[in-house]
């Protein structure tokens, strides 16, 4: 019997990161997940293990600002499963202020590159790990969750986030220039509004004239990102490389 394979998520206790978690375990994945947040990893990998079975969770503390950590667990992971098929660098914060985003001219260069840090290098840090055991396999695939906020003009997000998303298909390239040959495949995913935790009250007013721009009429839901990643890090997906897919019901191209 062939052992199911093993999907890595960044960022995977709340949110997005979490509904793909939960989507690739319901499809029969092991699923190795990590986030800075103790208290809820833990109780993150105690529903899902009482639910799938805690050989095909594994769940630990890791912050993106220390590669050394990151480092650790996904060594951990390839050694406790034997391989990792799929890495889904979706790990990311949007800082803003009590009025919403910090315009450009007063960001602090610390709050600059602690976003980057997180959102870019630390995909950076995570794809560097995995690669090689992916080459020697001759299969890979790695998705990146991007944002609306990196293909167009921002309305919500400020210039950080905005750059670190946007800088993500750039890694993105680079991998499929250098990997595709050795079976790995990179792709990355634009959400749009998507009611999460990090996207505060749907009714705020805030989110309300962003669903306005929203042409097909509601926000997105996190499980909508995660049925696009299951697909994508299918064998049925492995024609699909260097693509950015938007996924924002219809807001990239509306008027």
């Amino acid at each position: 019997m062939t052992a199911s394979p093993v999907a890595v998520v960044s960022g995977g206790s709340s949110g997005i990161g979490l509904a793909v978690v939960k989507r690739l375990l319901a499809e029969g994945w092991r699923v190795a997940l990590f986030s800075q947040q103790a208290a809820r990893i833990e109780a993150v990998e105690r529903e899902l293990s009482a639910k799938h079975g805690a050989e095909r969770v594994m769940a630990r503390t890791a912050d993106l600002r220390e590669p050394p950590a990151v480092q650790r667990f996904l060594k951990e992971a390839e050694r406790a499963w034997g391989r990792i098929d799929a890495l889904i660098c979706n790990a990311g914060f949007s800082p803003k202020g009590p009025a919403g985003r910090t315009p450009l001219a007063e960001i602090e260069l610390s709050e600059w590159n602690d976003v980057l840090t997180v959102n870019l290098t630390g995909a950076f840090v995570c794809c560097q790990a995995v690669l090689p055991g992916m080459a020697a396999r001759r299969h890979g695939r790695i998705v990146f969750i991007g944002s609306l906020a990196g293909r167009t003009t921002p309305r919500i997000a400020g210039a950080s986030y905005a750059a670190s998303k946007s800088a993500l298909t750039g890694l993105m390239r680079v991998i499929v220039s250098e990997h595709s040959a050795s079976g790995v495949t990179a792709n990355t995913i634009c959400p749009g509004r998507i009611m999460t935790e990090m996207a505060g009250n749907p009714n705020s007013p805030e989110n309300q004239a962003a669903l306005a721009r929203i042409p097909c009429g509601r926000f997105g839901q996190p499980d909508d990102v995660g049925r696009l990643v299951s697909f994508l890090i299918a064998d049925d997906a492995g024609f699909i490389n260097g693509a950015t897919i938007d996924l924002n019901g219809g807001e990239f191209v509306a008027p």
